[in-house]
């Protein structure tokens, strides 16, 4: 298993990319979109110049000592573990990176088995599996010279799960504080709350070099969740929210230009 702070380094000849950020699909609960998901996976396995990052629980894996009840579960965690890899398997060359959630640090607490690592190991993807958070560079569209190969440019992202509760104003604060501690970071993503939001906040930067101070947008992306609202948050009083509706992020090489949709 590689440390989290291994870099995952991404070349794409392609002058525009599309993501997908997905987190919390919490397959298997009984509150799952399965007919959502099912389409959702078609239509990226279908779509050019399209890609996935894989923020955590992306099953749902009730054990004896979580807080959710393993008969809450319409298959057993051996066999979501099993159909996810299914689900991921047509998509497997378009998976960026992958971070466990909660649900799956279950298993790891209760037994050392990370469910998330079984499935990326059975894709073959372990290299660009981070147990807590993935820090990553794509390097995108490629130009061809004397000196060889060059890309026009580069986005660096930090991918969590997340933690924490609240409304979506208390996870936004959390995402973008985060984001706030990793210099030259373009993107941050997090999932876990299941209230999605975008937001684009601004760093003061001091430009040594230049002796210039200016302001470096990013993006803070926290995504939504594929289960319907009931059970638990529906005990605990939550908030629904939306869900299976994951928003996008089109990377756009020359000029640098990150535009998001939802």
């Amino acid at each position: 298993m590689r440390n989290d702070f291994d870099l995952i380094v991404h070349e794409i000849c392609d002058k525009e990319i599309k993501i997908y950020p997905v987190a919390d699909v919490h397959f298997g609960a009984l509150e799952h979109d399965t007919h959502a998901w099912t389409k959702f996976c078609a239509k990226v396995a279908s779509e050019p110049n399209s890609y996935i990052i894989l923020a955590g629980d992306l099953i749902n894996n009730n054990t004896r000592s979580s807080v959710g009840s393993p008969w809450d579960d319409r298959v057993r965690p051996r066999e979501q573990k099993r159909m996810m890899v299914e689900f991921l398997e047509p998509l497997k060359d378009k998976i960026l990176c992958c971070v466990s959630g909660n649900h799956e640090r279950r298993s790891l607490k209760d037994a050392d088995d990370d469910p998330t690592y079984d499935i990326m190991t059975k894709l073959d993807l372990e290299d660009i599996y981070r147990q807590n958070a993935a820090f990553m560079k794509i390097r995108l569209g490629a130009r061809t010279g004397n000196g060889g190969v060059r890309y026009d440019t580069s986005f660096k992202f930090a991918v969590t799960h997340g933690s924490g509760g609240g409304m979506t104003g208390a996870a936004v604060n959390r995402n973008e504080r985060w984001g706030n501690v990793i210099d030259g970071v373009d993107c941050v993503i997090a999932g876990h709350t299941h209230k999605g939001a975008i937001t684009r906040p601004s760093k003061i930067v001091i430009d040594d070099v230049n002796d210039l101070v200016s302001l470096k947008d990013y993006v803070v992306l926290s995504c939504v969740s594929w289960q319907a609202f009931g059970a638990y948050p529906l005990q605990q009083m939550m908030s629904p929210t939306t869900i299976s509706r994951p928003q996008s992020i089109r990377l756009i090489s020359r000029p640098k230009e990150i535009e998001l949709v939802w």
